[in-house]
């Protein structure tokens, strides 16, 4: 199997437009960003939650301030059973509809019989590979009906996410815009709302998991590791991207 990026198309939103809007919601609470998404867009804009702490803020946002965004998820087939969990009781909790998409099955039977079930951990090649296979390609079908996507993205989760603006073009991805509400917010600010509002969560974020992908790729940290040094915990922090959110 040979994996290929995506190749980058011509950009349609010019800079100025860009650094627009990114002065006038820098400091906007992130309701109105969700607002302004949905008056933009309409149904061409959607959030992609994996349900963790940031995503299911966002859901609860989404949800109690009444902003009709879709929202779907990325089941790539290794996910852990907690997530799956609050993936229920999120439904139940906000009457939601979830779009879910799954990885294309005959391009996993094809990595696994090539390459194993756990090729990622013997080279950064191998995960990026699987992690295309299960979450990229996956993403990009749900992105191909999306204007603008909305993101969980904060600036503190890790080194390669300090720069983030609250809006961006994704130039992986058509050129759609990416909108990140929560991108200064704090790690406090995300637990205060969740505390206040009650909010469903994963439990495992309770059993020293910050951080919280596939299975295989996640593990609990130790007291003062980094919240994603339990994310791919064998390559170097700079690596530590899936592809969701780079270029």
């Amino acid at each position: 199997m040979s994996f290929q990026a995506p190749k980058l198309i011509e950009n349609t939103w010019s800079d100025e437009e860009v650094a627009e809007l990114q002065e006038r919601f820098a400091r906007a609470p992130a309701v109105d960003l969700l607002r302004w998404a949905f008056d933009k867009f309409g149904n061409r804009v959607a959030f992609a939650s994996s349900f963790g702490l940031e995503d299911v803020v966002l859901i609860d946002l989404i949800a109690k301030e009444g902003v009709p965004i879709r929202i779907f998820t990325l089941d790539t087939g290794r996910l852990h059973q907690e997530t799956y969990d609050v993936m229920a009781r999120i439904r139940a909790r906000y009457g939601l509809d979830l779009e879910v998409y799954f990885p294309n099955g005959e391009r996993v039977e094809e990595l696994v019989r090539e390459k194993g079930p756990n090729s990622f951990y013997e080279s950064r090649e191998n995960r990026q590979e699987c992690c295309f296979v299960r979450k990229i390609e996956p993403l990009k079908r749900a992105l191909s009906t999306c204007d603008a996507w909305i993101t969980g993205l904060r600036r503190d989760q890790n080194v390669t996410r300090q720069e983030t603006p609250k809006i961006e073009v994704d130039r992986g991805n058509g050129n759609i815009l990416k909108i990140n509400p929560l991108a200064d917010w704090s790690e406090d600010d995300i637990a205060a709302h969740i505390e206040a509002r009650d909010v469903p969560y994963n439990e495992l974020h309770d059993k020293g998991f910050p951080s919280i992908g596939c299975a295989p790729c996640t593990r609990a940290i130790e007291p003062g590791e980094h919240p994603r040094a339990g994310r791919w915990w064998w390559e170097k922090p700079e690596s530590k991207e899936c592809g969701l959110h780079t270029e």
